[in-house]
């Protein structure tokens, strides 16, 4: 634990402007629910979902140097879109599971209602937050990810290509309710920052082509940050896989304060950063299969070498490259933010 650590959001936030810090910040997206209770000291045994569930994650995000906790809206009853049981696996084919395959099926399919979501929490928290402490809201996926889900890869790449109207529809569908999600959720004075979670890419592109993002992704996307920045939070982007060639796109036209979510298999943090820290924030960053399999030593060490390079700039948070699974070792994990340790 962070020994005397006091959070306070303005750090995150200076970040995300790209402003230079007297500390070092860290950045997690997820963090795995057992050790989360283990680093808490209360409500250990809280359910999932409940308020004294997120005053625990706050606690321990407090106790591990965090500035912010985050509400896992998977853990509650807000915007959750159906689908087939095969998509709510870890893991599993993206041409499963479909429940939309045409117009029939589209037309019988039961969309949710953002307004009826529970919300409860982010009103409530605000008294059991440690001083100087926000939320993080996120999405319970994004655009992309839910159409995916609900009408299956390859079908849905095929409606993208022959049948634009329907298509519209679709993303239309799931663009609005996201829309609505985000602007209820950014608007609470509880929440300091918001996450659009939505995986866009695998290892070598994106997961739809380019043009196919402009034409389908990009304008509920840009509706979304824009709602979230006229409530005055910023906006992170929590994307896997290779974004080169939409990366102008993300930090021009959809303005994005923050990137999060790499690969040193398809780039290293230290490369995303020496290409766009002038322009956007960039987050985490330390390989999830580098923490997992290499020594405490060597991952404090890449962590102390990332800390030093970006201390003059700002725009960067330490952290994984995409989240604390049970697999990747505390000791690995605790290794990584103790780096900051070096430098308060």
């Amino acid at each position: 634990m962070r020994k005397n650590f006091k959070p306070d959001i303005q750090y995150l936030l200076k970040i995300l402007r790209r402003e230079k810090t007297d500390r070092p910040v860290l950045f997690e997206f997820i963090i795995d629910d057992s050790l989360l209770r283990r680093h808490s000291n209360k409500f250990q045994n809280s359910p999932a979902g409940t308020l004294e569930y997120f005053v625990m994650v706050a606690d321990a995000f407090k106790n591990l140097g965090y500035d912010y906790a985050p509400v896992y809206p998977w853990h509650t009853n807000m915007l959750t879109f159906t689908k087939a049981q095969h998509a709510t696996k870890e893991s599993y084919s993206l041409n499963e599971a479909a429940v939309i395959t045409d117009r029939d099926s589209f037309e019988k399919y039961t969309w949710p209602d953002s307004q009826r979501g529970d919300y409860e929490v982010f009103e409530t928290i605000n008294p059991s937050l440690p001083d100087g402490m926000k939320l993080l809201a996120c999405s319970n996926g994004g655009i992309l990810e839910h159409a995916f889900d609900l009408c299956g890869f390859e079908n849905l790449c095929m409606i993208a290509m022959l049948d634009s109207e329907f298509a519209h529809e679709i993303f239309e569908n799931i663009g609005r309710r996201l829309f609505e999600y985000y602007q209820i959720v950014s608007a609470f004075d509880s929440v300091g920052v918001c996450v659009v979670n939505d995986d866009w890419g695998f290892k070598t592109q994106t997961m739809f082509s380019p043009e196919l993002m402009r034409k389908y992704v990009f304008p509920w996307t840009r509706k979304i940050i824009q709602t979230i920045h006229e409530n005055g939070k910023p906006v992170i982007l929590h994307s896997c896989g290779n974004l080169k060639t939409i990366m102008n796109e993300i930090i021009d036209d959809l303005e994005i304060d923050g990137k999060h979510s790499f690969e040193d298999e398809i780039y290293p943090i230290e490369d995303a950063y020496d290409w766009w820290h002038d322009r956007i924030a960039l987050m985490g960053g330390i390989d999830v299969g580098f923490l997992s399999t290499k020594s405490p030593d060597e991952i404090r060490g890449r962590s102390i070498n990332l800390l030093k390079k970006t201390s003059d700039t700002g725009a960067y948070a330490l952290g994984s490259g995409n989240s604390i699974p049970p697999y990747v070792p505390e000791d690995n994990y605790l290794a990584m933010i103790s780096s900051v340790e070096q430098f308060d």
